[in-house]
């Protein structure tokens, strides 16, 4: 059974600095992958080349048998993939539910003239749309503040709905870029909660990106360590724990 994201040597210059060299790793269906390395190791160098919005100097990536680097940023929705984001991109003004809907809409096949003319099947989708979004915020607990503007909403609440709108497309691959940026301890430790429900009961693969350590090793099944740009390690949590060299990459030679 062939992997579903494939990254293949993956280099990525800006000038004369090497932001990536030569990274390679496989992701199968069904696991959560974190991606971990000290600030500047190439983490969101290379998720931004897998939502297209970098392409890579050298090497490949394949998602579900297929290379993503023809394919324009507009589409990896589409394909399958979906992404939250280090600063929040939430509409203010808009509801939690409402929010939640924009992400079910890139799923959807109506457009600006059926829109228009109010067609009765655009009215169905609507209402199917609505009901999606509305019980992936029950999935997530956000419920309450389904008819809420989110610009009035706790920080860690927005969190959530950010990640309730990146599961409304119906991803095969979730990426999910430092999502306990900001969050208290309390609150991280919901966040791992859901991940794991995220994976076990809805079935979606994940790649992480986080600095907060507890968080990655609580949650992921396999671990992937960049630093300066270069794959150091990938193994289970408890083995990159004790990797001397992820040891060394993070609290240097004197240690």
């Amino acid at each position: 059974m062939s992997a579903l994201l494939s990254v293949r040597d993956v280099t990525v210059r800006f000038g004369g600095i090497i932001a990536l060299d030569g990274v390679s790793f496989d992701m199968d269906e069904g696991l959560v992958v974190g991606l971990i390395g000290p600030n500047g190791a190439g983490k969101t160098t290379l998720f931004n080349c897998l939502s297209r919005l970098y392409t890579p100097n050298k090497g490949d990536i394949v998602f579900q048998g297929g290379s993503l680097l023809g394919r324009a940023p507009h589409e990896i929705s589409t394909l399958g993939i979906g992404r939250t984001f280090q600063n929040l991109a939430l509409f203010g003004t808009m509801t939690a539910l409402q929010n939640v809907m924009v992400g079910v809409h890139g799923r959807t096949r109506s457009d600006f003239l059926s829109n228009a003319l109010r067609l009765s099947w655009v009215r169905d989708e609507e209402e199917q749309i609505r009901s999606a979004a509305a019980e992936l915020l029950r999935f997530l607990d956000l419920e309450r503040v389904a008819h809420v503007p989110v610009a009035g909403l706790a920080f860690g609440t927005l969190k959530r709905v950010e990640l309730a709108r990146a599961l409304a497309s119906r991803p095969k691959l979730l990426l999910l870029d430092e999502p306990a940026g900001g969050l208290n301890h309390e609150e991280v430790g919901v966040l791992g909660t859901l991940l794991r429900s995220v994976k076990d009961q809805l079935g979606v693969t994940i790649l992480l990106v986080e600095h907060h350590m507890n968080l990655v090793m609580q949650v992921s099944d396999r671990v992937v360590v960049l630093d300066f740009g270069r794959k150091i390690a990938e193994g289970a949590p408890v083995e990159i724990q004790r990797n001397p060299e992820v040891i060394r990459a993070y609290l240097g030679d004197a240690q």
